[in-house]
């Protein structure tokens, strides 16, 4: 038995909470899955984990030795990676999960420079607006908007996202031109719901101290930020999204802004990744690529005042 392997299954088998779901996120058959934490207890003489035909659980004894395997697997990483070329040059596979419209606008097109500075990096990018477990899904880091409700995660922030509020143009030679959110309440809008929870995302709006925040009329809502932005286009209503996505339609004249004198709360942008995780080198090359990215784009960088690298659990 490969000890070293045989703890890093362990410790997948307890994130995962499962012997299937651990060796997907491994790659390896679920037999030999199952046969390295059998050798492993048979080695320790202990039982590690509870199993029934629907659960995996960890025993008292498991949950400390799956505390120490932690800490090894880091100690063994962090040595390797000490006497290698992998500070230079990070390699490996790499699964990182990222909004649908971020990626392909703003991560997906800056790629080539990401490939020409770390070439043995193999990039999985899963590309949904669904907010994914990290843990159970074997994903090494994501990108999220909004606000942070994971505890069990580390965030970086690393950008911030400011809206527009939008409407094709021959939406607006129909419906006319609101002056005010509350003429919002005359219109169609075109609504986004979370694809977690269901539930309908209120626009805001603020101006010289004033401040309006609305649950609106419309007849389709989306969960997908593409999608929302294709339905603005096609004249279904109006719509309200980061700029970033916004800039290029308004420039060549397929969305035409409204409310300008008025502002929408921005939204913060963290890489997370969680916290019983050792930072590898190839995580690590880009969370600060990311970085790097989103402040050198004119509709994703931070103030100066907090652009400095932050680590926080998140709240």
């Amino acid at each position: 038995m490969n000890k070293l392997q045989a703890m890093e299954v362990f410790v997948q088998v307890v994130d995962a909470s499962g012997f299937t779901r651990a060796a997907d996120n491994m790659k390896l058959p679920k037999a030999t899955v199952s046969t390295l934490i059998q050798s492993l207890e048979t080695s320790l003489a202990v039982k590690l984990l509870h199993r029934t035909t629907r659960h995996v659980s960890v025993t008292a004894d498991g949950a400390a030795y799956y505390e120490r395997c932690l800490r090894i697997l880091a100690d063994v990483r962090e040595a390797e990676e000490s006497l290698s070329r992998t500070r230079l040059s990070p390699s490996g596979r790499l699964r990182v999960d990222a909004p649908t419209s971020l990626a392909s606008e703003v991560i997906v097109p800056a790629l080539p420079d990401f490939f020409s500075h770390y070439p043995d990096i193999q990039l999985e990018l899963g590309c949904s607006d669904r907010t994914v477990d990290l843990v159970e899904e074997g994903v090494d880091c994501a990108i999220r908007g909004g606000t942070l409700g994971d505890s069990s995660l580390i965030a970086r922030r690393v950008g911030i996202l400011h809206f527009i509020t939008c409407a094709a143009p021959g939406y607006l030679a129909r419906h006319g031109r609101p002056a005010h959110p509350n003429e919002l309440l005359q219109h169609r809008c075109v609504n986004y719901f979370s694809a977690r929870t269901g539930k309908m995302f209120d626009w805001d709006f603020t101006r010289d101290g004033e401040r309006v925040q609305v649950a609106l009329p419309g007849s389709i809502a989306l969960n997908d930020s593409n999608a929302y932005l294709a339905a603005g286009i096609a004249g279904l209503g109006i719509v309200q999204t980061p700029n970033f996505l916004m800039a290029p339609m308004i420039k060549d004249g397929r969305l035409a802004s409204i409310l300008d004198d008025w502002t929408s709360d921005p939204l913060p942008v963290h890489v997370v990744y969680p916290q019983n995780r050792h930072l590898s080198a190839k995580v690590r090359v880009f969370v600060e690529w990311v970085a790097e990215l989103f402040s050198n784009h004119p509709g994703m960088r931070l103030p100066k005042a907090t652009r400095a690298p932050t680590l926080e659990v998140a709240p």
